[in-house]
């Protein structure tokens, strides 16, 4: 469906989703729906966000700017679009320098570039600091650690997190080479968060083995069952 034939939101009842857009991709089906006054992603017939919430996407953000501990204009890589909420906490901090936000999907791209989760992401993306970027984050972060410029920070949304991939391919992210590419992509005392729907205790055991220092998790509560999570490490200085 063209962009410019998504509808816009209107009011439903709590318990009836409307699919606005429906999309089969490179990497599956994605689907844009409106359930009451939110909208929800749903990838391969599995849910993945919506905009009830967004804490621990907001958290994911702000609080790797905290641990740069006040570096200059720090340059920040933001892996997954989803609904924008990591996008507009990152352009909402005027100690971001450049903001760069890497999305595989062209369907996710449409609906915020004009679509309807552009009523939450238009101002961030008018920012001129921020660059969208359509590509496989794996392959952009080797991209960016073999050419540069490398980032200072890198807060990855991607999937459900590394215990629970929607698509398969999504695993590499979290495998020994992906970790290594995020390690090689940021600049010497460079952080790293990643979110999760669940805590991983072996998780935060790769890291360790990747390299990475100050290896921590932090839990934000959620309205319904176990807490999202953030995982949080560090490229030695």
């Amino acid at each position: 469906m063209p962009n410019s034939a998504v509808p816009p939101l209107v009011p439903t009842a709590d318990d009836a989703p409307v699919t606005l857009d429906r999309r089969t991709g490179p990497y599956g089906e994605v689907v844009l729906r409106q359930r009451g006054a939110h909208y929800e992603i749903i990838a391969n017939g599995c849910f993945l966000m919506d905009t009830s919430d967004g804490r621990s996407e907001r958290l994911l953000v702000r609080a790797a700017f905290a641990e740069l501990g006040g570096r200059d204009r720090p340059g920040l890589l933001i892996g997954g679009l989803g609904v924008g909420f990591s996008l507009a906490e990152a352009a909402a901090e005027p100690g971001w320098g450049r903001i760069t936000v890497v999305e595989r999907e062209p369907a996710v791209l449409d609906w915020h570039r004009g679509g309807p989760l552009s009523a939450l992401s238009g101002a961030a993306l008018a920012d001129p600091r921020t660059a969208l970027v359509e590509a496989d984050l794996v392959a952009h972060l080797r991209q960016a650690a073999q050419d540069g410029p490398r980032y200072d920070a890198l807060c990855l949304d991607i999937d459900n997190g590394p215990d629970w991939t929607v698509t398969d391919d999504n695993s590499s992210l979290y495998s020994p080479a992906g970790l290594a590419a995020c390690r090689a992509a940021l600049t010497p005392g460079g952080i790293l968060a990643v979110w999760s729907a669940r805590p991983s205790p072996a998780f935060e055991k790769s890291l360790t083995k990747a390299g990475f220092c100050r290896v921590r998790t932090d839990e934000i509560p959620v309205a319904r069952g176990v807490p999202d999570v953030v995982h949080f490490a560090a490229r030695p200085a």
